[in-house]
């Protein structure tokens, strides 16, 4: 049983790894998209909403979408001066409460909350109360798919922490200094 919810965890990984790897490139396109209206607008005295809500979008992209990512890589925000202190077992258990507790329910309540909304200004034709402003459905779509993103990953990262704790797989928390390598371990444990 294992074998298969590592399995899925792998997978899981591995679409937020794309998802991530994918959406990073929004930054770059929020900058261009500043940088242009800025600059159209003190240099040609040319303005848009429709440019200044894209930038709008493109954030929510990064920051709604690439959550599962952050989460993936352990990136978020923790209290590491309390957690660093406790043995990693312990460490481990304090995700797995936190995961089953407070991550898994919050992520389930939002999308659950945040679907209709997108159903309503999907259907509607919800677009921006600005002048030039762009439709609002894309942007309502963003809470539930990235919410369910995060929602996956702590899924995959509670799989992991349990299977550490079982002895099947190395460390999830520890940045190993070659993840295929790393990979390699976890197939081959994961075959045991």
């Amino acid at each position: 049983m294992m074998k298969l919810l590592l399995g899925l965890s792998r997978a899981i990984d591995a679409l937020n790894e794309r998802v991530g790897r994918t959406l990073m490139w929004l930054v770059l396109a929020a900058v261009l998209v500043s940088a242009g209206n800025a600059t159209s607008r003190y240099m040609l005295d040319i303005a848009s909403n429709a440019w200044l809500e894209l930038q709008w979008y493109l954030f929510s992209a990064v920051f709604l979408l690439c959550a599962g990512y952050t989460l993936r890589h352990n990136e978020h925000i923790r209290i590491d001066v309390v957690n660093s202190h406790l043995s990693t077992r312990t460490q481990m258990w304090i995700d797995i409460f936190g995961l089953v507790l407070f991550l898994v329910p919050m992520s389930l309540i939002i999308i659950w909350l945040s679907w209709p909304v997108f159903v309503n200004a999907y259907e509607s034709g919800e677009i921006s109360v600005n002048a030039g402003g762009l439709i609002r459905w894309p942007a309502r779509l963003m809470v539930p798919v990235g919410f369910s993103l995060l929602l996956l990953q702590g899924i995959s990262e509670l799989i992991k922490r349990i299977a550490y704790l079982m002895g099947l797989i190395p460390n999830p928390l520890e940045k190993h200094e070659n993840a295929a390598l790393e990979q390699l371990h976890v197939d081959e444990e994961a075959t045991k």
